[in-house]
């Protein structure tokens, strides 16, 4: 933590070196948060670069008291969430996805779990982009980045409450989508059948 401090007054005073550091010790929590949010690999890549170019520009503004994990989230959060916004006037339908498939690692354990994983993030991956953005941003923030209700409210300009009414009206949203479409798999046994069919 104590390096973390050094390195940003280094970066403050122009330090390339120090902000290189402060780069590499968050790029991926910011990329996994970028993507979890956008849903694309290629455009959670160029989020992440922005959100570290508005860092770099906008470093003599962190407050020093405030956890500068959250505050570089939040740059984040905001420019992510201004992304879903342009994206959704921009385009006539938010459902244009390529289906790709990846084949998993070739050294992996056990490829058919790996196979179901990668489904079931696909499928919650689509969920969340049925989420508010802002609602999206909580979420993420919250049990991907693992922040605090109040680091949440903070960053997203909103009040607890409401962060935490935000958390609870998307978590049964997500729960409601995770059942339909899993519901829609099942096969139903017809009522005479024996429930071991």
């Amino acid at each position: 933590m104590d390096d973390e401090k050094s390195w940003i007054l280094q970066a403050q005073n122009g330090n390339e070196e120090a902000f290189t550091r402060l780069v590499e010790t968050y790029q991926t929590p910011v990329y996994n948060m970028c993507y979890r949010m956008l849903g694309e690999e290629e455009a959670a890549e160029d989020a992440a670069q922005e959100t570290f170019f508005k860092c770099y520009r906008n470093l003599d503004r962190y407050d020093p008291t405030r956890s500068f994990a959250t505050w570089l989230l939040s740059i984040a959060a905001h420019h992510c969430i201004d992304h879903l916004r342009r994206r959704k006037f921009v385009s006539f339908s938010m459902d244009d996805e390529e289906n790709t498939f990846e084949v998993p690692d070739t050294h992996a354990p056990n490829p058919e779990s790996e196979i179901t994983r990668r489904e079931q993030q696909a499928q919650l991956q689509g969920m969340l982009k049925e989420l508010d953005a802002t609602d999206r941003a909580a979420v993420v923030m919250r049990y991907w980045n693992d922040c605090s209700e109040a680091e949440i409210a903070q960053s997203l300009s909103l009040t607890v409450p409401a962060v935490k009414s935000r958390l609870h009206r998307a978590r049964r949203e997500l729960a409601k989508l995770w059942e339909e479409k899993n519901f829609k798999t099942k096969v139903e046994r017809r009522p005479h059948e024996s429930p071991a069919f």
